[in-house]
């Protein structure tokens, strides 16, 4: 492992000069014929144009503090006292001045919202659409390396990761939302009755939602309050301290976009002062969350208590985290089995919900694998996300850099336990700490169950005939269900390995790593403690947003009362023997 020291020395060199930003261009919507593609993404290898752009952009944030009000419509407000986002990877380091609101403010802006909620659900999907369109063109073009920068700077991602995540993925989530939208919309009901018409009117939710979004996916902030929007709802954003930055520039270009004031309002707020005023509201329409899953169980139960204040029962989406698992079966190719290690459990600093946390490995392989994970640690850089080399960097904050750590020195006292790699840490300039692999001894260890959200992988080995009896071990271990990988080359056992997974993974993976699932390929989400599997990424996730209304309509009117069973003989009242009897449905 390479160590970037002299970490605002590397700062300085690159935060040198002014931010350019890409032309816009303007594209019209075929909303009828439109089909969304991935994003592609530029390499930004050295010498490039687009590392160029990047670079002068970074360069153009250096010793700006970003004022981020809350948004109540058009309205601007700044109350209480000021708080900062700071760099991670250089804590002393100031990026944005933002405040919370208070309660007051919060349900003056859940009244603000409940006002522009019917102008916006009676606007046609094609019209929402064109202004989610309008936006995928302005991160595409105009605002891609500001919202590198802005993710790189305050979230410490590296280009790689934030290229993926702040330009790609958020581009995909618009479009892709819009091609899924029109489809599960399209569906209308049979009228086989030529004298009434049936139809679905596919209507926003009544009320509010709440979007408590995490500081590790700038797309994630962006896409929780965008996609019930798009469906005709309006939503307050609570975005997360540590993603104030990025966020509120993703909020600014949904309003250069055409998104009307109020739709979605954006609400830095503490997490107690939001949770209470939202579960509070009898206008409360759902809560779309990613975030831990104590907050999770916490919002959960608070609804639950309320819910006889509640003009409608409130949904829930929540995605949070896992304790994601890479099996390795005796078949596998060695050489996939360490890299989809590194990068699973390493890229972003293990901050992503998929990152791989636990991995079992049998014994004959076991020696292979754990030089060649010590050979590429030698080679890895850690240091600022700022330096092109860098593949790792610091966690996101102090909270994060302590939990890491207490599991650390667990490590360092545990006789079950041993430091295969790593094992330091270090928050002088920056929240580091070192990717560690770690061995244990007892297929119970915490280590293999608790979600640690940082670069720490547990590593268990286990005789190489034992492995259908780890694999069930294994399964049953961790109280998560978000993503898992085997590893295997025999068919057979890829086949019953995937049985004894089927419920503990929502994104599974076969000889590829844990982490990486792509918006239209991979819909992503898990169960148990990681959430209520609602998919993101995929037409299933838009239907949580809407409260369809099915409409029958009478062509032709009734001339009697009377049932076609309560026919008489009396000639010409009923006949039975000329007239087709329609279908009589009891309601």
């Amino acid at each position: 492992m390479l160590l970037v020291r002299n970490l605002r020395n590397v700062t300085r060199k690159l935060l040198g000069s002014q931010t350019i930003r890409c032309s816009s261009t303007e594209a019209e919507l075929d909303f009828e014929n439109f089909t969304a593609v991935n994003e592609p993404m530029p390499s930004y290898a050295p010498g490039t144009e687009e590392r160029e752009q990047l670079d002068k952009t970074v360069a153009g944030y250096e010793g700006l503090v970003k004022d981020v009000p809350i948004m109540i419509g058009d309205e601007e407000i700044r109350s209480g006292q000021p708080r900062y986002q700071v760099c991670p990877f250089d804590h002393e380091k100031r990026i944005a001045k933002f405040t919370y609101a208070s309660k007051d403010v919060i349900q003056k802006a859940i009244d603000n919202s409940l006002k522009a909620r019917k102008d916006w659900e009676r606007q046609p999907l094609e019209k929402r659409a064109e202004v989610f369109y309008r936006a995928s063109e302005l991160m595409k073009n105009k605002y891609r390396y500001d919202l590198l920068a802005t993710t790189m700077i305050g979230q410490g991602k590296n280009i790689w990761q934030a290229e993926i995540d702040a330009a790609a993925e958020m581009i995909d989530f618009l479009r892709f939302n819009i091609q899924f939208a029109r489809d599960v919309t399209q569906y209308q009901p049979l009228s086989p009755d030529p004298e009434e018409t049936n139809s679905i009117r596919y209507r926003g939710c009544e009320g509010f939602w709440a979007c408590i979004t995490p500081f590790n996916f700038t797309a994630i902030g962006g896409h929780l309050p965008a996609a019930p929007a798009l469906m005709g709802n309006v939503a307050l954003w609570k975005p997360s301290d540590t993603a104030m930055l990025s966020n509120y520039l993703v909020y600014e270009i949904y309003r250069e976009a055409g998104l009307p004031a109020g739709v979605i309002n954006f609400i830095p707020a503490d997490g107690p002062s939001f949770g209470d005023t939202v579960t509070s509201s009898p206008h409360l329409a759902g809560i779309n969350f990613t975030g831990s899953v104590k907050t999770f169980r916490h919002l959960w139960k608070q609804v639950g208590m309320n819910i006889d204040n509640y003009r409608s029962y409130p949904r829930l989406i929540g995605e949070c985290g896992g304790k994601n698992m890479h099996f390795v079966h005796p078949s596998a190719k060695l050489d996939q089995v360490f890299y989809g290690a590194i990068q699973s459990g390493f890229e972003y600093s293990g901050q992503k919900c998929s990152a791989l946390s636990r991995m079992y490995i049998p014994e004959s392989m076991w020696p292979d694998i754990k030089e060649n994970l010590k050979r590429i640690h030698k080679e890895m850089v850690v240091g600022t996300p700022l330096y092109g080399k860098t593949f790792v960097s610091s966690v996101i904050d102090d909270k994060a850099f302590a939990r890491c750590k207490s599991y650390l020195e667990h490590a360092q006292k545990s006789a079950n336990v041993k430091i295969i790699v790593g094992g330091k840490c270090d928050d002088s300039v920056g929240y580091y700490i070192e990717p560690t692999f770690l061995e244990v001894s007892n297929p119970d260890e915490k280590l293999l169950k608790e979600e640690i959200f940082g670069p720490i992988v547990t590593v268990y080995v286990y005789p190489d005939d034992k492995y259908r009896e780890t694999a069930k071990k294994a399964s049953q271990t961790s109280p998560f269900a978000l993503t898992g990988a085997i590893y295997a080359e025999d068919e057979d056992v890829v086949e019953e390995l995937s049985e004894i997974f089927e419920d503990c993974a929502g994104n599974f993976y076969i000889n590829d790593k844990s982490t990486g699932s792509v918006v239209g390929q991979q819909p992503f989400g898990g169960s148990r403690l990681s959430g209520t599997n609602d998919k993101a990424g995929s037409p299933y996730y838009l239907l949580k947003f809407t409260s369809p209304q099915a409409i029958k309509r009478r062509n032709v009117y009734k001339k009697t009362w009377k049932y076609p069973s309560m026919a008489d003989t009396t000639p010409g009242e009923f006949d039975v023997d000329k007239q087709k009897l329609p279908h009589v449905q009891t309601d």
